[in-house]
Formats: structure tokens, C-alpha cells, sequence
């Protein structure tokens, strides 16, 4: 989620942003499964263990692989870096192809690991107002956070992420998904951490509103140049 231009070649890339959502993808339906088994039917500590697998794998996946991609693992984050030129546009389409086919192949993979089917559909269902209001503020700080922590700390940047998403599970009512591919992807996992396929369109418009929001409230608040 590092948003400094990637030196790298582009093969290079993508294979750091393939494996860092498989990684990412996998810890986050995964640990969903190893909660829900451990908690013994208590949601709150099964979601502070979702929670807190999460930001940990976050801050690892961040730390080694933005230095190579920039480590996105979310077409919002994506999106938004082509919009700033932190990326090539024409890059942007292999980068979300990496993403969701990595982000597949964890959540088939935390399937395999747990003995659940491998393939299946979400039931959970996660709609309404409350639902798409906690997207939109969710991707909206988690790009802002982005933004402003490469602009001012860019060494911050893997616990800044990593933390918000943790207070982000717990302060939006979305538990903040923030992330269009990997809600695409948990409407394949009918765990802890799935969703019902009808909502996903819900929450990717919210989504990619809130990165939309905060793409063009960035500039006013970290320019690149100092204002007079």
C-alpha cells in the first residue's frame, strides 16, 4: 500500500502483489475459520482474533512487499495510485488481475487447510444504509491514511495501515471489508468472514465512492509543494 513509484519490472510486480493477496486473502477467511472454532460461539472474541490476524498479516505483507509493488492487494488502493501517477495506467489491469486471482487462490487455500469445501457461496447477509455508510467511511480513511502517511512518514506507513484496519474492524459496522476484490473473493467463503453475493455490489460502490472522496480530498490536505 506503499504509494511510491515501483521500480521494479512489472512481472516482478505482480508476483509480490499475487502473493501478498493470497497471503492476505487467506489470513483473513482463515483465521475467520479458526476464531469462529475457538470462541465458542462468542462473535466478539472470534472477531478479535479475525481482527487481529489481519492487521498483523497486514503489517508483514506491507513491510516486505512494498518495497516491490507497493504492495496495494486492493483495486481501490490501485485505482487511486494510477489516478495520483504513482502507477502506470497501463499496469493498472495485470495489478488488479494479480490481486483478485492471489486473493482467489488464500481463500481456496484456508478452505483446503480447515476442510471446507472449496468452493461455495456466502449466506451471510451484510446490506443496508448502516452497511454502505461503514464502507465508504472505511476505504475513504484507509486511503487517506495511505496518502498522508507516504507523504509525511512513509517509513509508518506498514503499522499505519495495519492499525487502522485493526480500529477499523471494530469502529465501522461493515467491520470494514475496504477492499473491492477481497469482498468479491469472501462472497466465496460461506465462514465467519463471508458475505452474501447479493450484497457485494453494495459494497464495492461504497467502496470505490469513499477512495473516490478521499483521492480528491488528498491534494488539499497533503500537497506535494508547501502552500504559501
Amino acid at each position: 500500500m506503499l504509494t511510491a513509484p515501483p521500480s521494479p519490472p512489472l512481472s516482478r510486480r505482480l508476483a509480490a502483489e499475487a502473493l501478498g493477496s493470497f497471503f492476505l486473502f487467506a489470513a483473513v477467511i482463515g483465521s475467520g475459520v479458526m476464531a469462529e472454532a475457538l470462541a465458542g460461539g462468542n462473535i466478539a472474541v472470534a472477531l478479535i482474533g479475525n481482527t487481529l490476524a489481519t492487521g498483523a498479516m497486514l503489517f508483514v505483507l506491507i513491510t516486505i512487499f512494498g518495497p516491490v509493488s507497493g504492495a496495494h492487494f486492493n483495486p481501490a488502493v490501485t485505482l487511486v495510485m494510477a489516478a495520483r501517477r504513482a502507477l502506470a495506467w497501463r499496469d493498472t489491469l495485470p495489478y488488479l488481475a494479480a490481486q483478485l486471482g492471489g486473493g482467489l487462490l488464500g481463500a481456496l487455500a484456508a478452505h483446503f487447510m480447515f476442510g471446507l469445501p472449496l468452493f461455495q457461496l456466502g449466506l451471510k447477509a451484510r446490506a443496508g444504509p448502516g452497511q454502505f455508510m461503514g464502507e465508504f467511511i472505511a476505504t475513504f480513511g484507509l486511503l487517506l491514511t495511505i496518502i498522508g502517511t507516504v507523504r509525511h512518514r512513509p517509513a509508518w506507513v506498514a503499522p499505519a495501515v495495519a492499525l487502522y484496519i485493526v480500529a477499523g474492524y471494530w469502529f465501522t459496522s461493515s467491520t470494514s471489508f475496504a477492499n473491492p476484490a477481497i469482498t468479491l473473493i469472501r462472497s466465496l467463503t460461506n465462514s465467519f468472514a463471508g458475505i452474501a453475493p447479493v450484497d457485494v455490489p453494495l459494497f464495492i460502490v461504497a467502496q470505490l465512492l469513499g477512495a473516490a472522496a478521499a483521492a480528491l480530498l488528498a491534494p488539499l490536505l497533503f500537497p506535494d509543494e508547501p502552500t504559501a
